[in-house]
């Protein structure tokens, strides 16, 4: 399959860590590829990379960027029948405009193999017009990438009959690795020799923060555990009033937003991370980056049961019930009384990621499902 010609639509290229997986398909695999972004998305912007001239870039301007399901790309035929791709590889869910805006103007320029990806792991029926843009799609694609395991059920139930597959997130284990505990805490400010358990991400409810705080309580206030909570969201001001009113305020650590330039440092600086989500009627973990991220860097891992977490986990880390601060607070006492178990389970992250979540084992898994697809008859 040399010489085969990949064509990426994807918002999200415009972050390093997440292109890598689609650099390596150049890099390890010999693809030719090129990718179709914007120079921003939202408050992000592009950010360069060494390895950026290892593929052709489109750089289009969007309209209604920032707006999920409802973006698209000014120019994008032309980068089509420029780029003349064997395959296109929307990097957007079914429903999405912009999915259904490529797979038109390929069809439109030849019959390349068509492929989008789905991380909606919940059956929803959408209005008018995503209904029609997901039939589109589904009659148009010849494959399928679901970022997990309940994703392709749900594509299943949804009448979706072609070709699936699950290809997870990727994390370059370049950038991510283990580093110096006691520079990394004093770089934050952070106690020197507490047991600090974190949580990174967006502070909602549904990430089941409350749980965390609540399991997390009467160690504070023990003072054999602190807490660092890294993010920004609705949750931060309610989260703080419940933390004064325990009177636990003083043992948490307040961490705005951190770019994924910093994350390694403030991962090292962590005994273990923590994803607590709880799954709602309208959403529940599609996947946990975050967990990945902190197994690479050998800081073991505590997450609930809700959607992919466990599938993430395997057993490099511990699963507790969702909506159980009890349970909760048992695994991080396991955790504090087992240094020995701490870097087990460290270790075995890091061979997780390697092998299953590297750059270079998520590209190697699209390149065995294009590889099935160019051996097929154009539709």
């Amino acid at each position: 399959m040399a010489h085969t010609r990949i064509l990426w639509v994807s918002k999200a290229a415009i972050t390093p860590s997440y292109r890598t997986k689609i650099i390596a398909l150049a890099t390890r695999y010999g693809h030719e590829v090129g990718i179709v972004t914007g120079r921003a998305w939202a408050p992000w912007r592009f950010e360069p990379s060494l390895d950026d001239d290892r593929v052709q870039w489109f750089f289009l301007s969007q309209y209604l960027s920032g707006r999920n399901h409802f973006h698209g790309y000014r120019g994008l035929g032309r980068a089509i029948a420029q780029f003349q791709p064997d395959i296109l590889h929307v990097d957007e869910e079914h429903y999405s405009w912009v999915t259904s805006q490529a797979f038109w103007l390929a069809r439109r320029e030849g019959r390349p193999r068509l492929i989008f990806q789905t991380w909606q792991n919940i059956f929803k029926q959408y209005p008018w017009p995503f209904r029609a843009l997901e039939r589109y799609v589904f009659h148009t694609a010849d494959a399928a990438i679901a970022g997990n395991q309940e994703a392709l059920a749900v594509l299943r139930q949804k009448g979706y009959q072609g070709r699936a597959r699950v290809i997870p997130l990727a994390t370059p284990l370049s950038h991510f690795f283990p580093r110096p505990q006691d520079s990394a805490r004093a770089r934050w400010g952070l106690p020197a020799t507490q047991f600090l358990v974190g949580y990174v991400g967006r502070l909602v409810p549904e990430k089941g923060l409350d749980d965390l705080l609540a399991a997390l309580a009467p160690r504070l206030r023990s003072g054999t555990m602190e807490f660092v909570v890294a993010g920004n969201g609705p949750w931060k001001s309610p989260g703080q009033e419940t933390a004064r009113q325990l009177g636990i305020d003083s043992r948490i650590h307040w961490i705005p937003w951190v770019s994924t330039e910093q994350m390694p440092e403030l991962l090292a600086a962590l005994n273990c991370l923590v994803l607590p989500s709880r799954t709602t009627p309208h959403w529940k973990e599609q996947f946990g980056r975050i967990l990945i991220e902190a197994m690479a860097c050998e800081i073991p891992v505590i997450g609930t049961d809700s959607g992919e977490i466990p599938h993430v986990i395997g057993d490099a880390g511990l699963i507790v019930p969702e909506g159980d601060p009890a349970r909760l607070g048992d695994a991080l006492d396991h955790l504090y009384q087992s240094p020995s178990l701490c870097r087990e389970l460290g270790r075995r992250g890091r061979e997780r990621v390697f092998a299953r979540y590297s750059p270079e084992a998520v590209a190697g898994q699209f390149h065995e499902l294009y590889h099935q697809l160019v051996g097929e008859d154009p539709v």
